[in-house]
């Protein structure tokens, strides 16, 4: 049986490996790195996650994103096997180490007989063969190149950014206190996941002042003038920055809301902001700052998040870094199997057809996997029902969205199709969620019994 070939193992291209080699097909995993490097990886391992370290809300219930998790975890998807496995407290996320998770993505791989992996840049698209490329946001320039031609169009492309590290023993926890929001958790540790960080009024201005006054960073050399002017965020992974400029407020009622915490110190103090941490590996010894994506220069970091009460003599593990994130007008390329309608030997995965997000770029990868082994054996796989989480994502970026205007998504309900009157009705979210992830997971488990 002739091998499916996916270019790049990051998490989409690790499970569409893992896919298609428990369907019984050889795979070939070809990954660039370490011999070509990006800036922002650090290994040659396998599902190497560089911005965070969380898959966000695994409430398969009430959540879209949840509901992903259930889907994934139901189709044998080894990122959520792993993911479970390195799990870290997070109250209601679920947030992984994120050294331990990619060493066990790269292990698995390497076990597995029908999966090998082939070090080496791949430049060109292959004109024949059955192949998935899943190089994700930071595709080498020279595929890249390859890409625009072989599409007859210019990628889009928009500006990402990620959240700095700062080392455990550096926070000052007779100021700051561990606490999920709103005490979420079945544990004692979910609910102790989070460290926070108060803020007075008089703090949270003088932060946004030196936030907004500090030193950015420029462009690299040929991303400034691919991008449209205004530059192009993403909005679901904004540099606080930008949202600071958005409005003095905004942070206080986004990555800094005070809602859900007490102040363990000053319980009837009320902050008027706080700052939290995550834990991000499993020795609890680095947490990173949530939501704190940021493209300020680096000395301009420590001395802005030194502001921080708490934080004052922080150490940081890493700064935070902006970077350029192509991707694909997935509407006007992809068919429904996720193959490039002028070259359909040819299936693209993950972040580079214009899903948002880690969950969502794996369970893209899980899609292309399975349909590309079905074709290997002769056979056709339909995508999931639209009214599942993996469906409506690959209706959206084949053809749900607007061409025009298309941007990166997150799952979200907006992408499910309306309950049926009789079941949601005019109903609010505490009876609409579960019962679209009912129905998601009752089409969900149907679609999986045909195959």
């Amino acid at each position: 049986m002739e091998p499916v070939h996916i270019i790049g193992a990051g998490l989409a291209g690790s499970e569409a490996a893992w896919q298609i080699a428990r369907a019984g097909v050889p795979a070939v995993l070809h990954e660039m790195r370490p011999a070509v490097a990006t800036f922002a990886h650090k290994t040659g391992d396998c599902a190497e996650m560089v911005c965070s370290n969380s898959f966000r809300s695994d409430d398969d219930r009430m959540n879209a994103v949840g509901q992903l998790h259930w889907e994934m975890r139901a189709a044998g998807g080894l990122i959520m096997a792993m993911a479970d496995r390195h799990r870290l407290p997070a109250g209601g996320a679920l947030a992984v180490d994120r050294e331990a998770f990619s060493a066990g993505v790269t292990s698995a791989l390497r076990d597995e007989p029908l999966v090998r992996i082939v070090p080496g840049e791949i430049t060109e698209l292959p004109a024949e063969g059955n192949w998935i490329v899943a190089t994700g946001p930071l595709t080498s320039d020279a595929l890249a190149a390859a890409i625009r031609a072989g599409t007859g169009t210019a990628s889009l492309a928009f500006f990402d950014a990620i959240a700095p590290i700062v080392h455990a023993d550096t926070i000052d926890m007779s100021v700051a206190w561990e606490q999920s929001r709103y005490d979420k958790g079945e544990t004692e540790a979910e609910r102790r996941a989070y460290i926070n960080c108060p803020m007075t009024r008089p703090q949270y201005e003088a932060f946004i002042d030196a936030l907004l006054a500090a030193d950015k960073t420029e462009f690299r050399e040929g991303e400034a003038a691919s991008a449209p002017d205004p530059t192009p965020y993403f909005d679901g992974c904004l540099p606080i920055e930008v949202m600071a400029e958005r409005g003095r407020e905004t942070l206080r009622h986004g990555p800094m809301k005070p809602v859900g915490l007490t102040n363990a110190h000053k319980p009837g103090e009320k902050p008027y902001a706080v700052v939290q941490l995550r834990r991000d590996n499993a020795l609890g010894t680095l947490y990173n700052i949530v939501g704190f994506q940021t493209k300020m220069k680096y000395g301009a970091q420590t001395a802005v998040f030194r502001m921080i009460p708490g934080l004052e003599n922080a150490g940081f593990a890493r700064l935070g870094g902006i970077h350029r994130n192509s991707f694909l007008n997935s509407p006007t390329l992809l068919d429904e199997r996720m193959r490039l309608r002028a070259r359909p030997n040819l299936r693209f995965a993950g972040q580079v057809t214009g899903v948002e997000g880690y969950v969502e770029s794996a369970a893209m990868g899980l899609l292309a996997g399975r349909m590309a082994a079905a074709q290997a054996k002769g056979a056709d796989l339909a995508p999931p029902p639209f009214t599942t989480a993996m469906g409506a994502l690959v209706n959206h970026i084949t053809g749900g969205a607007e061409a025009r205007t298309f941007q990166p998504m997150n799952v979200n309900f907006g992408l499910f199709p309306p309950l049926e009157d009789s079941r949601g009705g005019r109903k609010g979210r505490k009876d609409r969620y579960p019962a679209y992830t009912q129905r998601a997971k009752d089409d969900f488990s149907t679609w999986l019994a045909a195959q």
